[in-house]
């Protein structure tokens, strides 16, 4: 690569991604265990089936459909009102951000996040050109709000992400610190900023959305996926909610027919089961409320968590741990965070397999 005429703000710099390996327990990438019901299974056939007797023909190229479902979704599962307008879909929530920055960032402006946080955040920023500035958290992982108001005044950047729950902590960002963030990117800059909240586990919280927040603020986004809480990671359905403005703008850099129309059959049949879907996501909060009240109980110290995993320690060498549990057959997530690893919540019986690994574990550790 090296001989290659690489931009430089990506020479020395690694693709995003997570050791597949074949373990027993697969802990490491934040999916949904549960694979999709079989009626759901059949559904998606048969939507596919109709779907492929026309893909001579492009599909839709403004998803109406999906959007109008999207927003459906939406309106019901927070209780605010969004219609088709207000949402946009791509292929994942990392498309959706990258279709932000290239209408938002791009040469000579910048993005900020505040880090520890989801990695394409500032691997998207530097993809499309967009210079990538590292906002400050505690200690605990919580957003300093001051420290951030503060660094968004100083550094002016054009778009402000806020990941919640944060990736890969686990912890929930307030709507009163979502609004104080906003207030300071629109005073930072003439014309004011975009403020993207990133709500890939937002389904996953103990408290509201912060989709609400988006009523009278033109400049904030709400991104989602339904990798997560839809159990559909193979399915790459991320969506955005916004003012009818922003979806008219990231229209201007989408790719022509971007999201196939088998992409938008299967979600659109994934949306007719959100009740059974959503009643994996009522088991799968329940059994990591286990793992963080168990990790505790067996001497780690754990981040609180509002998303589909958890993140814990701490340890003198994160990265031994890590490959002790792997030794054991079970895979989790060394995210780089020094003194952290994170564990995605599985069935019952891999969390059971998770824990009883870090027991023994410790317990050698200790002797």
């Amino acid at each position: 690569m090296d001989e290659l005429p690489l931009r430089d703000e990506l020479r020395g710099k690694s693709p995003y991604g997570a050791p597949q390996l074949d373990v027993p327990v697969r802990l490491n990438t934040n999916e949904n265990p549960y694979p999709l019901p079989e009626p759901l299974v059949a559904r998606i056939a048969e939507k596919v089936a109709d779907a492929a007797r026309a893909l001579n023909r492009y599909p839709d190229r403004d998803a109406l459909e999906l959007r109008a479902g999207l927003a459906h979704y939406l309106t019901r599962t927070t209780g605010h009102p969004v219609d088709r307008a207000q949402v946009w879909a791509a292929n994942g929530s990392n498309e959706v951000l990258q279709q932000l920055l290239q209408a938002f960032g791009g040469p000579g402006r910048t993005a900020i996040g505040f880090e520890p946080s989801y990695s394409m955040h500032a691997l998207i920023a530097r993809g499309t050109g967009t210079g990538w500035i590292s906002g400050p958290r505690r200690a605990d992982f919580t957003i300093d709000t001051e420290a951030a108001v503060r660094a968004i005044g100083e550094q002016r950047p054009d778009v402000v992400f806020v990941c919640s729950p944060n990736n890969p902590t686990g912890t929930a960002v307030d709507a009163d610190t979502v609004l104080a963030l906003y207030d300071a990117a629109q005073a930072a800059k003439p014309g004011g900023a975009m403020v993207v909240v990133d709500e890939a586990y937002g389904e996953f919280s103990h408290g509201p959305s912060l989709l609400p927040l988006i009523e009278g603020r033109p400049r904030l986004v709400v991104s989602r996926t339904m990798s997560k809480a839809f159990g559909a990671a193979g399915l790459r359905l991320g969506y955005l909610a916004a003012a009818p403005a922003v979806v008219d703008a990231v229209q201007l850099v989408r790719l022509p027919y971007h999201l196939s129309a088998v992409t938008q059959a299967t979600a659109l049949a994934a949306l007719e089961f959100t009740d059974t879907l959503l009643g994996y996501v009522e088991q799968l909060k329940s059994e990591r409320d286990r793992l963080v009240a168990e990790l505790r109980a067996a001497g780690c110290e754990v981040t609180a968590s509002d998303a589909n995993f958890v993140q814990f320690g701490r340890f003198t060498d994160a990265h031994e741990f890590w490959q002790r549990l792997l030794d054991e057959g079970v895979l989790v997530r060394d995210n780089g965070v020094p003194g952290w690893l994170r564990v995605s919540t599985g069935t019952p019986a891999e969390n059971d397999a998770f824990l009883d690994a870090v027991r023994k574990l410790k317990k050698e550790t200790a002797a």
